[in-house]
């Protein structure tokens, strides 16, 4: 049976605010229908479940969103476009700021792109000599345990984008966020390589889904 016209998501979010809507039922306003014997605000609830959480289900890749009966094309492309106009959200700021004053930023920005990845991905960010974004890019991908990076690689990079200084992070798939050995020695080894050429390691930020540790404001950087 249809809700009530005042009780609809859409409505209460233009009265009230989307504040005071639960996550299914702004998940319902995107998706707009449900499927047959399930409404909207269920199918929201449902996906929720299923991917284990909101985080889970916006960093699904279109195979795992297609493989739930009754989404289809039109409402896997939707949570894509979500989840990468998230990402892109949070670049921009990154791009229009000083990382060194945009900390929660950065480790934000790191989550959303490392934080539901199932093996190690290291990721590095370029900085103009403001400290504001240039590029984020994958600099190595590894196994459940390890992923190769080669500061000579990172270096290059770093030239190449002509960056003053640079923002590594990986992620740890386990789901503990404390730096191992191996993640000391190459920061160690990185900072070292970078200065080198004259541009600064800022931060080594570990992700592990949820929780983020930077090495710099542990003073291990």
């Amino acid at each position: 049976m249809d809700q009530p016209e005042p009780e609809r998501p859409r409505e209460r979010l233009l009265a009230h605010g989307a504040h005071v809507l639960t996550t299914p039922e702004l998940l319902a306003i995107v998706l707009r229908t449900g499927t047959p014997g399930c409404d909207a605000v269920a199918l929201g609830h449902g996906l929720i479940a299923r991917f284990g959480g909101l985080r889970g289900l916006l960093s699904a890749d279109a195979a795992a969103l297609m493989g739930v009966p009754g989404l289809g094309m039109a409402k896997t492309c939707e949570l894509l476009a979500i989840d990468e106009l998230g990402r892109r959200a949070l670049e921009e700021d990154l791009k229009s700021g000083t990382a060194l004053d945009q900390p929660q930023q950065v480790k934000a920005y790191c989550m959303a792109n490392l934080g539901h990845l199932r093996v190690e991905h290291c990721l590095a960010l370029y900085l103009d000599s403001q400290y504001r974004l240039i590029s984020g890019e994958e600099v190595a991908r590894g196994t459940l345990s390890q992923a190769s990076v080669y500061p000579r690689e990172v270096v290059k990079a770093a030239l190449r984008h002509h960056a003053a200084a640079l923002i590594l992070a990986h992620n740890h798939p386990s789901g503990v966020a404390e730096p191992s050995g191996a993640d000391l020695s190459l920061t160690r080894h990185l900072k070292h390589a970078l200065a080198l050429v004259d541009v600064r390691l800022l931060d080594h930020i570990i992700v592990a889904c949820d929780k983020t540790v930077s090495l710099a404001e542990r003073g291990q950087v």
